[in-house]
């Protein structure tokens, strides 16, 4: 799979890209918890069972899930932006279709289409990664990243505030606005990225993925409905393993695979991708919590009594402190990295917890659990595109993000189906409503702590940097790191490889045009910026061919390929537009 450009100049990435981008990851992580409030009421609302009801949140769910590494290689292929366009295009109409509704299939057809959406974060991601300079592409990422947060905790007052004063059918009129929205901004705003992956989009791939994902997030999300020793549940979790089993010995055959398992397994980008399923799990369990305790009556005696909007108020902190952290994010991940920085996400996560478990005698202190959570979870979200982007070739970025968005979908689901058996096993039957007791809370909180802390076991085993990686983390870009590596191999401290230096036409140097080695699979094996004086040098890490590919603002991108023999450095100069000049 090559990394190729479009061949149109690039439009520069204005100082409103990454709010707008921001902006449209937080519009359809709404749709998570656009509903939370009117819950209880799904039942009597679409005249169906509360079973039959509970399809409302599971079709986003399971939606979301298998949207998002399919639109993330999409997007490799055919153009970041324009899958974005399409994922918030497929999100309007789906909000139209649930707003017109009381009956309960067109309405899981309408959540079905919405939670599709949800690959618009791994897009958003990877085009950030594509136009930004190094400098602002920590703090960028970091705010893309923390916006599935942002958008699920803000959700929930401004959800409750229309849901108590209004039909909650303007919910997915609001939805739909807002996503219109988004379009125009994105169309206006956001330019596309040049940067391409060669290669054909793996149907079969994407099939089996996503029946192995329904088949592992059915039961996980109705398991408590159906009973965890069924065999219906059973059946279906034997069957996942039997499709995910297949499908992966059948990935490592394609040529041009949806999910590159190879690169899925290096030690970075899976203990990251496992991290990220202890961080889902960790947010989604205040998520449930926090607003059932400030809603129940006060006569149960540990209730807090609150209206559903002020519930919403009060856990709307936790969206609000991930959007703020990402600027301390970029700055602590400039300093230590973001390995240190989702360690100490992980920590302050910890702390909330723990104290949150003596936290839940006023409203005032869930609004202080909220925000200590919140910054720990905005914190960890930051620092997993950095981590994952910096172990990934360029052209793979899309779908790794995409897999990692997948990997906190699968905390979070996994958290819905735990937390929610454990406040129904411990709950009071009181006039056969089943109450949550202050037992079930402390136990769902005791569960979080205790996924922060595998969280934390991952994070200390994923690899510590070398000074010349600590730069890449500090730009969270490769580029800086292969940089570092250049000039080693320029001193003689590495295996010999190109040097050179990019030119324009009439031989005047190009300084901080990007120089990217492609070896034979198709896998970026390093990249570069030229100095001033135009001068480049990228090490190979072994013998054979390649391909040398050159692009810089306002120049046509070059594409050059050429066999390295190992033994010394190869010379060569590339030009910009036109044809590669002999040094």
């Amino acid at each position: 799979m090559s990394h190729t450009t479009t061949g149109e100049p690039a439009r520069r990435a204005s100082g409103a890209t990454v709010p707008v981008l921001a902006f449209a990851g937080i519009v359809v992580a709404v749709m998570q918890t656009l509903l939370v409030p009117v819950i209880k009421d799904l039942p009597r609302l679409l005249d169906t069972s509360p079973s039959n009801a509970t399809w409302v949140l599971t079709s986003t769910l399971l939606s979301g899930a298998v949207a998002t590494p399919i639109m993330g290689r999409l997007g490799d292929l055919f153009g970041k932006r324009r899958m974005l366009i399409a994922s918030l295009a497929v999100m309007v109409v789906g909000a139209l279709v649930s707003a017109v509704t009381d009956a309960l299939l067109p309405m899981i057809v309408g959540r079905t289409l919405q939670g599709f959406a949800m690959g618009a974060i791994p897009l958003g991601i990877g085009l950030m990664r594509d136009m930004l300079p190094r400098e602002r592409l920590g703090s960028a990422m970091a705010l893309m990243s923390s916006s599935i947060g942002v958008g699920g905790g803000l959700a929930l007052p401004a959800a409750a505030l229309v849901a108590q004063h209004a039909d909650w059918h303007v919910l997915f009129y609001g939805a739909a606005g807002l996503g219109v929205l988004a379009i125009a901004l994105t169309l206006l705003v956001v330019p596309e990225s040049p940067l391409r992956a060669k290669g054909s989009f793996d149907l079969p791939g994407a099939l089996g993925l996503s029946a192995g994902l329904v088949l592992f997030l059915l039961p996980i999300t109705k398991g408590s409905d159906w009973g965890w020793s069924s065999p219906t549940t059973l059946g279906l979790f034997a069957a996942a393993a039997v499709v995910l089993l297949l499908w992966g010995l059948m990935e490592l055959r394609v040529a041009a695979p949806l999910v590159d398992l190879r690169t899925t397994a290096r030690r970075e980008v899976l203990l990251t991708n496992l991290a990220s399923i202890m961080v889902g799990v960790s947010f989604y369990v205040i998520s449930l919590v926090l607003p059932q305790l400030l809603q129940l009556p006060s006569q149960t005696g540990y209730g807090l009594g609150q209206s559903m909007v002020v519930a919403g108020l009060c856990v709307a902190p936790l969206g609000l402190t991930m959007m703020f952290t990402a600027p301390v994010y970029a700055r602590l991940s400039a300093r230590y990295g973001p390995r240190t920085t989702l360690i100490v996400g992980l920590l302050v996560i910890a702390v909330g917890y723990a104290g949150g478990l003596g936290l839940m005698n006023a409203a005032w202190q869930t609004v202080v659990t909220s925000v200590l959570i919140g910054a720990g979870i905005g914190l960890a979200y930051s620092s997993l595109p950095a981590l994952i982007i910096g172990a990934v070739p360029a052209s793979e970025t899309g779908a790794a993000n995409g897999l990692n968005t997948l990997m906190r979908s699968i905390g979070t689901s996994v958290s819905s189906a735990v937390i929610g058996m454990v406040l129904a096993n411990t709950a009071n039957d009181v006039g056969g409503v089943a109450v949550p007791t202050m037992h079930g809370f402390r136990v769902s909180f005791l569960i979080a702590t205790g996924a922060v802390a595998i969280g934390l076991a991952l994070a200390f085993f994923l690899p510590r940097r070398t000074p010349a990686t600590t730069t890449q983390l500090r730009a969270s870009s490769a580029e800086d790191a292969n940089l570092a590596r250049a000039e080693q191999a320029l001193a003689g401290e590495e295996p010999t490889g190109f040097r050179g230096r990019v030119l324009t036409a009439d031989g005047t140097p190009v300084a901080r045009a990007k120089v990217t080695l492609i070896d034979r699979h198709g896998r970026q094996a390093g990249a570069t910026l030229s100095g001033a004086d135009g001068a480049y040098a990228l090490a190979v890490p072994a013998a054979g061919p390649y391909v040398l590919a050159a692009r810089a603002p306002g120049h046509g991108p070059l594409a050059h390929a050429a066999t390295h023999t190992g033994d010394r450095p190869v010379d060569l100069d590339l030009s910009l537009p036109g044809e590669t000049v002999p040094a």
